[in-house]
């Protein structure tokens, strides 16, 4: 079985960018939504990127936003892939010069592949935890046995993801990726080095 990546979400400061780099996680994630705790200035965000070694991906998160606004954020930060994590349709997430990833809440009853066919420009599927009115970031995990095992899209898992239950959730899921946020945090947007260490270590160990 390949090695499972993981993604460190809700990077707010040039530290905490650095410390998951050298624990080994394969991308961080910025968040480019105002009304979350985890969001960050184009600043910030420039700050971030420019002190990350080669190879650690930069995602950037959206949640419906305007063309427009994404365009701007590309035009002055070199992303790697982008996250959209709200009710983006196919149309909204092709078009902008990045491959992305589609962020899916599940919930008992949701067609999980056949939602996974309509993105199908999508490089991969993020499945999150569903929390009405919640765009995602909650801290919450959902039930695993919901997703299907054959899906046609490369599968991260989120939700609720720590250093004490990614095990458990990689040999449920066997995702190709997993991403974490608060569960490796001291604070909302502040990341706990000894948890973030742990956090990859226990991945690597699945």
């Amino acid at each position: 079985m390949a090695a499972v990546r993981s993604k460190i979400c809700g990077i707010t400061r040039v530290e905490d960018a650095l410390v998951a780099a050298e624990a080994g996680a394969d991308a961080i994630g910025l968040v480019f939504y105002p009304p979350s705790p985890r969001a960050v200035t184009l600043r910030q965000a420039q700050a971030i990127v420019a002190a990350l070694p080669p190879f650690v991906t930069t995602v950037g998160l959206f949640v419906n936003a305007s063309r427009c606004d994404v365009g701007e954020i590309l035009d002055a930060l070199p992303l790697d892939l982008l996250q959209f994590h709200g009710d983006e349709t196919p149309a909204d997430c092709d078009g902008h010069r990045r491959p992305y990833i589609k962020a899916l809440r599940v919930r008992s009853g949701e067609d999980i592949a056949a939602r996974c066919l309509e993105y199908r420009n999508a490089s991969g599927i993020l499945l999150d935890a569903y929390v009405p009115g919640v765009p995602g970031g909650t801290g919450e995990a959902f039930d695993w046995s919901l997703v299907p095992r054959l899906l046609s899209k490369p599968v991260i898992l989120a939700g609720g993801l720590n250093a004490q239950n990614v095990h458990s959730a990689i040999a449920r899921v066997a995702p190709y990726a997993v991403d974490v946020s608060g569960g490796v945090e001291a604070g909302k947007g502040v990341k706990d080095a000894g948890k973030v260490r742990a956090f990859i270590r226990a991945v690597r160990g699945a």
